[in-house]
């Protein structure tokens, strides 16, 4: 892709993910014009149709999180649009954003996913549990919730929008599949116990260590497992597949992201820089696997480019 392609970095949106993801944008944004892609920011907010529309661009990064942004909905728009895109296709990003869908399909696959609990009316099965929304990212919502009482405090009207899931002890890890390559896990060690919300996004309230403190033939089992979640679920780009090591060394996933944070204390370029690649080549690296995800549509002319390919400045 030559320095005259015109790439839209997409971020902001209307979830509840929105700061982290002008965050994501910025430092994408950043790394881009660094170097020498014609780059422009779109921070979508109304009309993100006529934004796209209006902004001319031949290509999208999406650094989007939650609603409308990783759930499926922007990648149908651009698919209209015939603008290639980075990460996961329509399919692949809506089937990943349920939480309990997805595991339905890793299961079906043969991967070992954290098992679920059932929510009554007066709350979950059993306790303790961990309570997540069905549909949101970022560890939004995420609670470890012991009794009862706990379980009233959170106020949850629809219990339907929301999963529980028995705790695993375990060493928890994030492995980050790049262009259907695993890049070394990264272990997570917040120092709250939980790595929710504020774990995530408050420097210095979690340890991280890539590669993650496990032997090395652990390592690989991981990183041959988040493989195949990737493959079972269809994703593309660069998703990261969250995981628990028990201690007989079998990892369990527990979700996949297919839009991956990129700020300074995200998981994905952690790996990345573990495996040689600074954040800019990063960034290069995804935008080189932008593309159109659906079928070519009848009719359509056959030599018709439907990625975005190599970038040069």
């Amino acid at each position: 892709m030559s320095g005259a392609v015109r790439v839209g970095v997409l971020m902001g949106g209307v979830s509840n993910e929105r700061d982290i993801s002008l965050k994501s944008g910025g430092a994408v944004l950043a790394a881009l014009q660094c170097c020498g892609v014609n780059t422009v920011a779109l921070d979508l907010r109304d009309d993100w149709l006529a934004q796209i529309e209006a902004a001319a661009i031949d290509a999208a990064f999406i650094a989007l999180h939650g609603l409308w942004g990783e759930d499926g909905c922007v990648q149908g728009a651009l698919e209209i649009m015939r603008i290639p895109y980075t990460g996961s296709g329509v399919t692949a990003s809506g089937l990943c954003m349920d939480k309990r869908l997805c595991k339905a399909v890793l299961t079906r696959a043969g991967i070992k996913t954290s098992i679920d609990v059932a929510i009554h009316e007066d709350g979950p099965l059993r306790y303790p549990v961990y309570i997540k929304p069905v549909a949101e990212g970022s560890s939004v919502g995420l609670h470890l919730v012991h009794n009862e009482a706990e379980w009233r405090a959170l106020h949850i009207d629809d219990s339907s929008a929301w999963m529980a899931e028995m705790p695993v002890r375990g060493v928890e890890i994030a492995v980050s599949v790049l262009d259907g390559e695993a890049l070394p896990p990264v272990e997570v060690v917040p120092k709250s116990g939980v790595y929710d919300y504020n774990a995530k996004y408050t420097a210095g309230a979690t340890e991280y260590y890539c590669p993650a403190r496990l032997p090395a033939e652990t390592l690989g089992l991981c990183m041959q497992r988040a493989e195949q979640a990737v493959l079972a679920t269809g994703c593309a780009g660069a998703p990261r597949v969250d995981m628990i090591v028990g201690d007989g060394g079998e990892p369990m996933v527990l979700e996949i992201n297919t839009i991956p944070g990129m700020t300074e204390t995200s998981l994905l370029p952690k790996a990345a820089a573990a495996a040689g690649m600074d954040f800019d080549s990063l960034c290069l690296r995804m935008l080189e696997t932008a593309a159109l995800k659906s079928a070519r549509l009848e009719g359509e002319n056959e030599d018709e480019e439907m990625s975005v390919g190599k970038v040069s400045a």
